[in-house]
């Protein structure tokens, strides 16, 4: 299946996004594609804007960096978007990119395990699971949404590195390559993924 859409990179003006997303909607195409870079836009704010301009548009948010947000906070974030646009909004994360995170003071020893317990967690509680973790950067308590989405979402992660590929095809329900990534690192990513 063949999916049309375009990107709408943090390097744009926020105020930029309304006048992007209808041209895509009028277009006809089936995506917009977002993501929350350090210290350019927020991927949630942005794709609840983006959703509530249009009618039918699907939005992507690729990618969230996981260092910056605590689960539950996405957990809630995202909820939200899928019962207010069912069937419109694809969640993806990742663990960011590590100088950014130290700027913020959110780097850690293991992004690989924060990004794989971030993803176990986040996927409990878009299930509608109550969950309660002790890992070594996700804990969480007898936590459950009040309004998890209607039926669990798909959850990506985003990886570049063969241990993140690898933890993808074992915690995501699908992976999101970077840009730069060729026709055969798609393949060798497929391989790590299969392993996951």
């Amino acid at each position: 299946m063949t999916v049309l859409g375009a990107v709408f990179r943090p390097q744009n003006p926020p105020e930029r996004l309304r006048a992007v997303a209808m041209a895509a909607e009028t277009a006809g195409l089936e995506q917009l594609w977002l993501w929350e870079d350090c210290f350019l836009e927020s991927g949630i704010a942005s794709a609840a804007a983006a959703l509530a301009w249009t009618e039918r548009l699907g939005v992507g948010i690729g990618l969230l960096p996981v260092p910056l947000r605590n689960v539950a906070l996405t957990a809630m974030e995202a909820a939200t978007l899928y019962r207010l646009f069912p069937d419109r909004v694809q969640l993806g994360v990742g663990h960011g990119v590590q100088d950014w995170m130290g700027q913020v003071g959110a780097r850690v020893e293991s992004p690989v395990t924060l990004l794989g317990e971030y993803l176990d967690a986040l996927r409990a509680l878009l299930a509608g699971e109550r969950v309660t973790t002790s890992g070594r950067y996700v804990q969480l308590d007898e936590v459950a949404l009040d309004w998890p989405p209607l039926a669990p979402p798909r959850i990506y992660a985003g990886a570049r590195g063969p241990r993140s590929i690898r933890l993808c095809g074992a915690h995501a329900d699908g992976t999101l390559l970077d840009s730069i990534t060729d026709a055969d690192g798609v393949r060798a990513a497929r391989a790590l993924i299969e392993q996951g």
